[in-house]
Formats: structure tokens, C-alpha cells, sequence
């Protein structure tokens, strides 16, 4: 099922990058149907809150009309940051299952913990590296790209 719902959030992060955003989506289930659905739009709405996990995790509660999002399962293709982990902590998701690893600013695994965090009063369960593959190639063809037309 994972690989599933991972697959829908590539096709997500393909709409950011065919945007001119950062590859990455997300997609959020409740039960077995799907909520929420969103890529980064931080280019676009000129608003560096606009990651795809913000974005559907503000879908998700609007579709749901409630901020407790503790039936549902976030999907994303990278490692959430201390933000985005910040509002998966805040929304009450049970579970985050992402992709790739973010080693610059990976705030489940690489760099920080914040997910299981016993300090916190709540906790989320984490899986990675679902079609890690496929999820690091996009990020690293997009910046390969940029780099070539001298963008940062």
C-alpha cells in the first residue's frame, strides 16, 4: 500500500518541477481514500511555508473540518524539515512515510528526531526510504538542471 500512495506522490512532486518548484509532494489518506493531495508551491505563492506537507496537511484538516488529522497518513516524497515536522507533531499524525532522506535539513532522521521526540507531547511514526530511489532522482535531476541554467 505505501509504494501506492508514494507513487501518487511523485506524480505530485513531477507537477512541482514541471512548475519550476522544488520536486517534492505529498498526499494524505484518510481510511484508504485520499484527502489531499499537494506539491511545493513556495515560487508560486511566494510564501516559504508553501511545502507540499504544509499544503496538504492544511487540505487534509479543511477536508476532514478538524485540525486532528489522527486517522490519517501523511505520504511524502522527502524527509520532512523542523517545520513541516513541527506541523505533522501540531495536526496529530499518527504516521509519515517519505521517501528520500534529506541530509541538509531532515528533521525525522538525518538531522533531527523530532517525530519521536520524548521530550514532545505528542509522537508520529515514521517509515522511509519508499521509492527512495525515484524520490531522490527527481530532486537530484531538478538541481542538476538549475545548476546548469546558473539558478540557486
Amino acid at each position: 500500500m505505501h509504494e501506492l500512495y508514494m507513487r501518487m506522490a511523485l506524480q505530485e512532486a513531477e507537477r512541482a518541477r514541471d512548475e519550476g518548484e522544488v520536486p517534492v509532494g505529498a498526499v494524505v489518506i484518510h481510511g484508504q481514500r485520499v484527502i489531499a493531495s499537494a506539491h511545493n508551491q513556495r515560487e508560486g505563492l511566494h510564501d516559504p511555508t508553501a511545502h507540499a506537507e504544509m499544503v496538504a496537511i492544511t487540505q487534509a484538516a479543511e477536508s476532514l473540518s478538524s485540525w486532528r488529522l489522527d486517522d490519517c497518513t501523511l505520504y511524502v516524497t522527502l524527509e520532512p524539515c523542523p517545520m513541516c515536522a513541527g506541523a505533522i507533531l501540531q495536526a496529530r499524525l499518527p504516521l509519515v512515510v517519505y521517501g528520500a532522506h534529506d541530509p541538509k535539513a531532515g528533521a525525522v532522521h538525518s538531522l533531527f528526531h523530532l517525530l519521536d521526540d520524548k521530550r514532545l507531547n505528542h509522537a508520529t511514526q515514521a517509515v522511509s526510504d519508499v521509492l527512495a530511489e525515484p524520490c531522490g532522482n527527481i530532486l537530484t535531476e531538478f538541481f542538476r538542471e538549475q545548476r546548469k541554467l546558473g539558478k540557486k
